[in-house]
């Protein structure tokens, strides 16, 4: 006899395809494990979170996510240093800044222009990043770049994301005629290349300040956030609570703005994050192009045009402003990517050193109640 499959006649065939009984106990083992690992850790992060707000579960997810906190932690100290060691001049408010160059200054240039920061050994100098060839000190250069790009990202986001919250909100709200006409009118700012526009704002209100630059930028990035919100909120309106509020004789500007957008909030912080990554780099593209901040004052992407003659001569007026794009650019993209998954609930990153060990101890003693939990 001949061993193999057995026939279906056999009494040992436990299925119709006479599948070797012992395989399929043994798949429905593993189904059984598994699914028992997936409602152990789910009991385990429901009792941590248990009795807690949405606004402290979402904080203490985004507290865990290690990529997301290491950038927030460097993307605050790339403020801080900017606007502390250039110091602020802007909106009449002028405060000194401890580095003893600005950005305007024009000292002799020293060992050919070539930056002074040394890590082995560890020195800094008195022109860290270099000299360009009339002399402008780097550091003070890209501080003061730095700080004209960060408030540039911060107002464009907050501009694009009021604008693309409330043409959402209203459009998926109301619906009918007002809905194809603000989608629609999004449908036509989509379909502008973004650079060409950019360019074209750009180059008018250059001389104007990067402050009205910003704001002609947000006016130009809220279509992606509209459509998000606009989703959100169809699918919101026809919910209990919304029919509730409108039998209690709610307006709908209250219904939209204290009931709908609430719920929409993960969506609307994860988009403006994501969207401010985006504004940095079309900021330095068409300040690279020579249509965004103007001379004398300067940013990120001014720099890098500025000197890009001299890139063979001197890498270092590309490195240090190319750097500080980047740093800022991935920073943002990784707080929004911790963000979006402290909002997600499907989400179960970083469960407590204490939560894991009981996961262990109770996978390794075959599944039993997690320590604490009632039945």
């Amino acid at each position: 006899m001949t061993l193999g499959q057995l026939s279906p006649g056999s009494s040992d065939a436990g299925t119709p395809g006479g599948e070797d009984p012992r395989n399929l106990a043994n798949s429905q083992a593993a189904g059984t494990i598994d699914s028992a690992t997936v409602n152990l850790e789910a009991s385990i992060e429901m009792r941590e979170i248990e009795g807690l707000s949405l606004g402290r579960i979402v904080l203490r997810r985004f507290l865990r996510h290690r990529a997301a906190m290491g950038s927030l932690i460097l993307l605050v100290i790339v403020v801080i240093v900017a606007f502390s060691s250039e110091g602020i001049d802007a909106f009449g408010l002028k405060l000194p800044g401890w580095w003893m160059w600005n950005y305007q200054q024009v000292p002799h240039v020293i060992n050919g222009g070539a930056p002074t920061l040394s890590l082995f050994p560890f020195q800094i100098g008195i022109h860290p990043f270099g000299q360009d060839t009339v002399g402008h000190d780097m550091f003070a250069q890209v501080m003061r770049g730095t700080q004209q790009s960060l408030m540039i990202v911060f107002v464009a986001g907050i501009v694009s994301t009021v604008i693309g919250v409330t043409l959402g909100a209203v459009a998926g709200y109301f619906g009918g005629w007002i809905d194809a006409v603000l989608m629609r009118a999004t449908d036509i700012v989509i379909i502008v290349p973004l650079y060409l526009i950019a360019s074209i704002v750009g180059r008018g209100v250059g001389k104007a300040g990067p402050l009205v630059l910003a704001i002609f930028l947000g006016v130009l990035l809220w279509t992606t956030l509209a459509r998000l919100v606009r989703g959100e909120v169809l699918a919101l309106r026809e919910r209990e609570f919304v029919e509730a509020a409108k039998v209690a004789g709610a307006s709908d500007f209250r219904i939209v703005f204290r009931h709908i957008l609430p719920n929409t909030v993960g969506v609307i912080v994860v988009s403006a994050t994501l969207a401010m990554s985006a504004i940095i780099l079309t900021e330095a593209a068409i300040s690279f192009l020579g249509f965004g901040v103007r001379s004398p004052d300067t940013s990120l992407g001014l720099i890098i045009s500025e000197y890009q003659s001299a890139f063979a001569t001197r890498p270092w007026l590309f490195w240090w402003p190319g750097l500080f794009i980047i740093i800022i650019a991935l920073t943002i993209n990784f707080i929004g990517d911790g963000l979006r998954d402290a909002f997600d609930p499907r989400q179960r990153r970083g469960l407590t050193r204490r939560a894991r060990a009981e996961r262990a101890l109770a996978v390794a003693q075959g599944h039993p109640e997690p320590v604490g939990s009632t039945k």
